[in-house]
């Protein structure tokens, strides 16, 4: 018998093919809520998977930026404490002296200029 035949022959006339859910023994409906909660079971523990795994990069980020704060806060301090020291008269005079070659003027040396308004 040719092949075509052999594929003829499994096919009963009058008779339908099995359908898919019959085929993978689905037709009762326990077996297809069993299936149904197993696929939803399988979703639910991928989302655990995959919402861990998220909570450990943000966790690890979080981390990360802490330290950077931890950072900005001592700069900050140290320039708190820099900016404090800068302000003071007597290192202004020490800077003005060392740097720029300035003195206290004589006595001799200073002028007064006073601004006196025309009166009509």
């Amino acid at each position: 018998m040719p092949a075509n035949n052999k594929m003829k022959a499994n096919i009963r006339p009058g008779r339908r093919p099995e359908s898919v859910l019959a085929w993978l023994g689905l037709r009762d409906g326990a077996a297809l809520q069993l299936l149904t909660l197993l696929l939803l079971t399988l979703c639910s523990g991928l989302a655990v998977v995959y919402l861990t795994h998220q909570g450990r990069v943000l966790f690890t980020e979080l981390q990360v930026l802490r330290e950077q704060a931890n950072e900005l806060d001592v700069q900050w301090g140290q320039l708190l404490i820099e900016q404090s020291t800068l302000g003071l008269g007597g290192r202004v005079e020490q800077r003005a002296v060392e740097y720029l070659d300035m003195r206290v003027p004589n006595i001799e040396d200073i002028v007064m200029v006073t601004y006196e308004q025309e009166s009509q």
